[in-house]
């Protein structure tokens, strides 16, 4: 075989191999395309299923602020005795057990959202005993009386952390 004919071989060949290269390239490409395309349209139908249960979550985690926000909490648990600390502990055990009832819900919500809803819920406990620890405070009517007041000057943890929640789901229709 003379170097002519390999040379006939090769420009035979070189063409057929860059064909063969650039519809290799072009059908990986669409490949690439359609499965993008179809993780998109999964994603998307995902999202338009959980969106009715992240909804819910929310509306539960509001719930919770609102029945621990300590002025309606106060109102709706009264003291069953005079005594300061049984009802601190009561208190504090219903606050405890809502957010218990509630804890599956952070799977639907952001880890921030959680964590606000969490520090509402301490420092709501924190509060609580600091007000009973009050040289004002002698009786649990007493302490429900302090707070109370108290919450007039200023805004509750639950309003702030609901306000956050609220300004969350808003961010759900962008």
């Amino acid at each position: 075989m003379e170097f002519s004919d390999f040379l006939q071989i090769i420009f035979y060949i070189l063409p057929a191999l860059i064909t063969g290269l650039v519809s290799y390239h072009f059908f990986k490409m669409h490949v690439d395309n359609e499965a993008g395309r179809r993780r998109y349209a999964i994603h998307k139908e995902a999202q338009k299923a959980a969106l009715p249960i992240r909804l819910q979550a929310y509306e539960r985690l509001v719930l919770f602020l609102e029945r621990i926000d300590p002025a309606k909490l106060l109102i709706r648990i009264t003291p069953q005795s005079s005594n300061k600390h049984d009802y601190e502990n009561y208190v504090i055990g219903q606050i405890e057990q809502e957010y218990e009832h509630n804890l599956t819900q952070q799977i639907y919500i952001s880890a921030e959202s959680w964590d606000i809803i969490t520090t509402a819920k301490n420092t709501t406990i924190q509060i609580i005993r600091k007000t009973n620890m009050s040289d004002k405070v002698d009786t649990a009517n007493k302490l429900r009386e302090v707070m109370l007041t108290d919450l007039f000057e200023k805004q509750s943890p639950s309003s702030i952390a609901v306000a956050y929640l609220k300004n969350e789901v808003a961010g759900l229709w962008e």
